[in-house]
């Protein structure tokens, strides 16, 4: 039964082409460890020096998101280093792009806010992400961000289409929303 169990797993990541997938709780060592492992992964997978850079750009911001925004933590909410949150993520292949599909639990008051910043992006052309890319460079770190308030404009300028996301509300939790992103690359 067991190796019927893991079979069918593996069977399912083989026919949608996964080639990493993770999920558990995300802390800067498990990171690490993740990025050496895709870096080996995208090598065999033979992806080119330009998108495995985009590639493992948009990985590390997803990572951050997980790390900085996630609900579900095993450290202090207010813990602002050594952080362990819960999320998931996925890198798989169709046809002739790689896809990163990443989710995590987040505050349902806070699903509107990631809302607002990421639905401007879909109207946007690339040289428009580019430009609003370098405005936040320059311009003050936003109060609510943990980070820069970089990482969408980091992965809407890596990916080759526009970022689809969703949020499902928890079934169980009235107070947790789930945040799926992916990104073509």
């Amino acid at each position: 039964m067991l190796y019927k169990e893991f079979s069918d797993f593996y069977e399912v990541a083989r026919k949608r082409h996964i080639i990493f997938f993770y999920v558990g709780y995300f802390s800067q060592h498990v990171v690490a460890a993740i990025s050496e492992t895709i870096k080996a992964r995208l090598d065999t997978a033979g992806a080119a020096g330009p998108t495995r850079r985009r590639i493992f750009s948009s990985f590390v911001e997803m990572s951050q998101n997980i790390m900085h925004y996630s609900s579900d933590t095993l450290t202090p909410g207010d813990a602002t280093e050594n952080q362990m949150r819960r999320g998931s993520f996925c890198i798989g292949m169709k046809d002739d792009s790689f896809f990163l599909l990443c989710a995590n639990p987040v505050d349902s008051a806070n699903a509107e806010n990631i809302r607002s910043r990421l639905e401007p992006l879909h109207s946007m052309s690339m040289e428009e992400i580019k430009l609003a890319y370098k405005k936040a460079l320059r311009d003050e770190t936003p109060t609510d961000s943990k980070g820069a308030g970089l990482g969408f404009l980091t992965m809407a300028r890596d990916a080759s289409e526009p970022l689809e996301f969703e949020f499902v509300q928890d079934e169980h939790n009235p107070d947790t929303t789930v945040f799926c992103i992916k990104a073509i690359i």
